[in-house]
């Protein structure tokens, strides 16, 4: 992780869960994290706790990545404040309790906004600015799901990660032909305590059954993973990593 040091990270869904977590150990390896997520008030008390700590930085910057406009200046202003990126975590996703056949078409789109296009949005302006700054060892990691390798109860969902899947390997095959050696991995995490399954089903009961009926990853484990996929030597590309709990069977 030494070469990264000083280098510039985005983190998105970045105040919570898996993103908080990452966030903070790239932080402790010494980047500059931009971490983004459509609330300030948690980011901007991971600001006071964590830049005491150092030997990085975070800047917390406010964007809904299911809306364009605001992704685009939020690459703005990381283009004008550190005139580069070297890393961008595509962590911001959400699922509803929904169905195809009962489903509500709002929440889908909701959902394709901010699983699919927004990530595809970030993909693009990662890379472009990377070539601004000419960065050629960049780092583009989209964290997915095992949702996203075989269909689950909740298949909209399943549909947003399936997705991500092929734009993943897509990105890959684009970076490879345009001979770059900028990276891309997608995490695919089975169970993990957090509070995505709290928000999609709006029932702290049906969560915490899940989580006790065995021991699910943490947070931190995903971020180790991202840890782990960065400190690959410059020429090993790690283009997809699937993690779950021993005790998960499915």
């Amino acid at each position: 992780m030494e070469r990264w040091n000083g280098k510039v990270a985005l983190v998105t869904g970045g105040s919570v869960g898996i993103g908080k977590a990452t966030v903070e150990k790239l932080v402790h390896y010494g980047m500059k994290v931009v971490a983004c997520a459509r609330n300030l008030e948690p980011l901007n008390e991971m600001v006071a706790e964590l830049n005491k700590k150092g030997p990085g930085e975070m800047v917390p910057f406010k964007c809904d990545c299911s809306k364009e406009e605001e992704i685009l200046e939020m690459f703005d202003f990381i283009k004008q404040k550190f005139g580069a990126i070297h890393v961008c975590v595509n962590n911001a996703g959400m699922s509803f309790e929904t169905s195809i056949l009962s489903g509500k078409t709002e929440d889908w789109k909701y959902m394709f906004d901010l699983n699919v296009i927004g990530v595809c949005v970030c993909m693009r302006e990662s890379v472009k600015l990377m070539k601004f700054a000419g960065v050629d060892d960049g780092h583009i990691i989209n964290i997915g799901s095992l949702a996203g390798k075989k269909v689950s109860n909740k298949p909209l969902y399943s549909g947003t990660k399936f997705a991500l899947q092929a734009l993943n390997e897509g990105l890959r095959m684009e970076l490879c032909a345009a001979k770059s050696h900028i990276r891309s991995t997608i995490i695919c995490p089975g169970f993990v305590v957090t509070d995505f399954l709290y928000r999609m089903y709006k029932n702290k009961e049906v969560g915490d059954k899940l989580f006790d009926s065995m021991e699910c990853l943490k947070s931190e484990d995903i971020a180790d993973c991202v840890i782990y996929v960065l400190g690959a030597p410059a020429h090993v590309e790690i283009n997809d990593v699937l993690i779950r709990p021993t005790e998960q069977a499915l």
